[in-house]
């Protein structure tokens, strides 16, 4: 998250989402080698890259590590190496511009050898949304609005601007964007109450029919410039009262499994967003126990089943957010997979070898769980197919 009404379920994605899980038995084990450099991207699609990854670089691609925008740090430089680390995020702020942040991201990209991700591109993402929650500004880059203002503009307006700011970030090196913020506040009043969401203006209306309309516009002007969009936080944190970054045990206890406020989430899925964000507040009238991220009846039960969804879903920062902080980071990637996540983020490097340890040693150890990491592995591989990463087969 970093900060400063029906829901439809159409069966042919319910289908496509249990053919993902069922990973041929062949993908479990690797037996061939890493090519020894990057000198090419890996060619003969998703799936047949897959099967030709060792085990440690397949859980790599499960990770999305943050770095700072204005120059990569040198942690998350070695762990895209030591831990074969799949994605980056740009964080805090940078007034460099794009020809300065694509030094930077160039850095990064170069690290994804053949020894390190089997030679596959990483996603290199950002919060670029608008108003207060714009990572990148200077030269190249547009002043952004916030996601309020956008919500008053005609939806094509929207869209040929999102397709704008998206290929602003395409020339810095950035690939997803990780916008646009699809949760609800239920009016102005509502939103000075809600820290993580009203307080910044980051919602596109206070109806669903606006946030559903506009944020498909959004994600329709970044799908056209090349740059993977993502609908986040579900299932939504328009009406929680404290921000779960900074404070625990976050609940929201109104939402329910086929609330409306539910259906923007539903609409971007329509839509083909390739990204989905959970959220780590818990949800007292669907799943008391666990917050929303580490929630099978939410990940797999809603994500999966009642919106059909079969694309990356990634978690909301599970690295320095507050509200996660009573798990150990192994815990805390552990619980995620389980529960029907694909891509761990961590905006706090420093964390990433207690979660990447604690996957490997869970798939060397756990068929089942090995065949998760490869079903996962294996959506974000197609992800990176369907934006030009990876080559198509034939």
């Amino acid at each position: 998250m970093r900060q400063p009404d029906v829901m439809r379920t159409p069966p042919a994605r319910r289908g496509l989402a249990s053919a993902l899980v069922a990973v041929p038995v062949a993908l479990l084990v690797s037996t061939l080698p890493a090519p020894a450099s990057a000198s090419s991207v890996p060619t003969g699609g998703a799936s047949a890259v897959l099967s030709r990854m060792s085990l440690p670089q397949r859980v790599g691609q499960l990770f999305m590590v943050g770095t700072p925008a204005a120059g990569g740090s040198s942690s998350t430089l070695d762990e895209i190496g030591s831990y074969h680390v799949g994605n980056v995020i740009l964080t805090g702020r940078s007034s460099k511009g794009t020809v300065a942040t694509a030094k930077v991201t160039a850095t990064l990209r170069s690290r994804a050898t053949g020894q390190a991700t089997y030679g596959v591109p990483l996603f290199v993402a950002t919060d670029q949304e608008g108003g207060s929650v714009q990572v990148l500004s200077g030269t190249g880059f547009s002043t952004i609005p916030s996601a309020l203002t956008q919500g008053t503009w005609a939806r094509t307006t929207l869209r040929d601007r999102a397709a704008t700011w998206g290929r602003q970030l395409r020339s810095a090196g950035v690939n997803v964007d990780l916008a646009p913020v699809t949760d609800t506040v239920p009016n102005a009043d509502a939103a000075e109450d809600n820290p993580p969401i009203g307080v910044y203006h980051r919602e596109f209306g206070y109806t669903t029919a606006r946030v559903a309309a506009h944020a498909r516009a959004f994600l329709r002007g970044m799908t056209a410039a090349d740059v993977a969009s993502t609908t986040k936080h579900f299932p939504g944190l328009g009406r929680v009262t404290a921000n779960p970054d900074t404070t625990a045990d976050v609940a929201d206890d109104v939402t329910t499994r086929h609330d409306a406020y539910v259906e923007p989430f539903a609409a971007a899925v329509d839509a083909g967003v390739p990204f989905l964000m959970m959220s780590t507040a818990y949800y007292s009238k669907i799943d008391s126990v666990h917050p929303a991220a580490f929630s099978s009846t939410v990940v797999t039960g809603m994500v999966r089943g009642d919106l059909g969804f079969t694309g990356v879903i990634v978690s909301d920062d599970l690295g320095a957010a507050r509200q996660v902080a009573r798990w150990s980071p192994g815990a805390r990637a552990l619980k995620f997979l389980r529960a029907g996540g694909d891509m761990v983020l961590t905006v706090d490097p420093s964390v990433l070898p207690a979660m990447y340890h604690a996957v490997l040693d869970e798939a060397r150890s756990s068929a089942s769980f090995r065949a998760r990491v490869n079903a996962s592995a294996l959506r974000v591989l197609r992800a990176k197919q369907r934006f030009g990463l990876i080559p198509p087969a034939g």
